[in-house]
């Protein structure tokens, strides 16, 4: 039988896409002696958003290690009779307390600390209107609807940062999880060989009224910032901390292993390794962190000695110095005391917390900003580039002339036209506005829109004699084909041009 082997994950990359917004509707409203009732075509929903939210009851990221994509529910399409579709459902994931969210170049989005603290990941699409919210006095019955925006879908890296008060350092096998066991309720893995704790081990301790959290960084060796060992995947978990404490094995037989080395060691890798805190520590960085040394294994008489003898250089240096062991528990109740006076310091030298304050900053969709310029890779072509324009590119359903007529007059009434104009676009111009490429054909002036057709045309589209780029391209490949077939000449330069 296989067996089931628990892993820590503390950073992963998840791919997060958004619903897309349900499609409008066009429809017309028919009942008897009422064949054409008026547009009734309801609006389409919006897509739903993925939402990253702080759960208690979850202590690592394995979850998304296996199941790295997820996506919202999209919004249902619009009905007719006035009836508006549903908006797709949210996706909530789940996420330890302590998760930095970061894009993959390195930037942090959000700092989640705080059960329920939340953060939208990706926002959903908007659902597209319907023909009777398109009508209007100079189109009545539109006989088009929008299209349904996609929803955003982007990478997001996972960091998880364990929100503890005291972390404790030490080399492998110097006793950390043994110091956890015995400190507090957890039951970490214990045995006699490096390397043993794989996963940030974190424990709850009392001491007196005072209730604090430890957590030890598994197996740090010289180098650890470098990535040697484990350190550089777990150094993370102490920028939390309010205290760090060295923990000394003093009964290891390793040569040139002493308790002074072991600490210069780790305090070089914590040197090297300074990230700044977040803003809730008041900005400090690992330097300026409250020390101690716990000389552990003074049951062995050697240890003590050694113990004894070191003692006086570390508190030289201005940290607390206990003498433990957590196998007979001696000096361990001064331990747990003196970590809670330094958590309650900590505590009471930070600011008073402040009622979180929301922040809304609205995105400008009416912003009429856009930008033309000449399109590099082809000539004579040009790209416009502006949030309204590519979002009513986006929302038009290019199979239809009305809802192509329609998408002229919003660019003409936005200035477009004026502005390829005057950077020298001609009619026949290639012109770009997000993903879709089109013939630039100038259209009447905006507001002229009620030229009245058949429902799904519009006649200034029929109306343009000049000859299309795909008719050009026709008769360029045929008058290629005359030339393969009979070797002889099939027309002349001027020709082409006139094309």
């Amino acid at each position: 039988m296989e067996a089931y082997v628990s892993r820590f994950v503390d950073r992963v990359t998840i791919h997060v896409a958004a619903g897309s917004g349900g499609n409008g509707c066009a429809s017309v409203h028919r009942e008897k002696f009422k064949p054409l009732g008026g547009p009734d075509g309801g609006n389409g929903g919006r897509g739903g958003d993925v939402k990253l939210v702080v759960d208690p009851g979850v202590h690592t990221l394995l979850d998304f290690h296996y199941r790295p994509n997820a996506r919202a529910s999209n919004g249902k399409p619009g009905k007719g009779s006035m009836r508006n579709g549903a908006a797709g459902e949210d996706l909530v994931l789940s996420v330890p307390d302590g998760t930095v969210v970061l894009t993959p170049d390195g930037e942090v989005l959000a700092d989640l600390v705080g059960a329920g603290t939340t953060f939208v990941a990706a926002r959903g699409g908007r659902g597209g209107l319907g023909n009777a919210a398109l009508a209007s006095k100079a189109r009545k019955a539109p006989g088009f609807a929008l299209l349904g925006e996609p929803g955003e879908e982007l990478d997001l890296v996972l960091e998880l940062k364990s929100v503890a008060d005291v972390g404790l350092l030490g080399f492998p096998s110097a006793g950390k999880s043994s110091l956890i066991s015995v400190l507090s309720a957890a039951r970490p893995k214990i045995a006699e060989y490096p390397f043993t704790t794989l996963i940030p081990n974190l424990g709850v301790v009392t001491a007196g009224e005072t209730v604090y959290t430890v957590a030890d960084v598994p197996g740090l060796i010289p180098g650890a910032s470098q990535g040697r060992g484990l350190g550089l995947d777990f150094l993370r978990h102490i920028e939390r901390c309010a205290v760090l404490v060295h923990v000394v094995d003093c009964a290891t037989l390793e040569p040139g292993r002493d308790p002074i080395s072991d600490v210069d060691a780790l305090e070089a890798e914590l040197a090297q390794y300074t990230p700044a805190l977040a803003a809730e520590h008041g900005g400090q960085d690992l330097a300026s962190r409250p020390r101690m040394v716990v000389l552990n294994k003074i049951d062995v008489p050697e240890a003590r000695e050694l113990a004894e003898f070191v003692r006086e250089d570390l508190e030289a240096r201005g940290w607390p110095v206990f003498l433990v062991s957590t196998a007979t528990r001696e000096g361990l109740r001064e331990l747990s005391y003196a970590m809670a006076a330094e958590v309650e310091r900590y505590r009471r030298e930070l600011p008073p917390p402040e009622p979180a304050r929301v922040v809304v900053r609205p995105t400008a969709i009416d912003d009429s900003g856009f930008t033309v310029e000449p399109d590099p890779d082809v000539e004579d072509a040009f790209i416009v580039r502006g949030a309204k324009p590519e979002r009513w590119v986006r929302q038009t359903n290019f199979d239809n002339d009305e809802a192509v007529g329609y998408l002229a007059d919003r660019l003409a009434k936005l200035g477009v036209e004026e502005e390829l104009a005057k950077v020298g676009a001609k009619p026949g111009s290639q012109v770009t506005i997000g993903d879709m490429t089109f013939d630039w054909e100038p259209s009447t002036p905006a507001g002229v829109a009620g030229v009245l057709g058949s429902r799904g045309h519009d006649s200034r589209l029929e109306g343009s004699d000049r000859v299309s780029a795909a008719e050009r391209k026709a008769a360029r490949q045929a008058r290629r084909s005359s030339l393969d077939e009979h070797g002889g000449y099939a027309g002349s330069e001027e020709e082409d041009d006139e094309w």
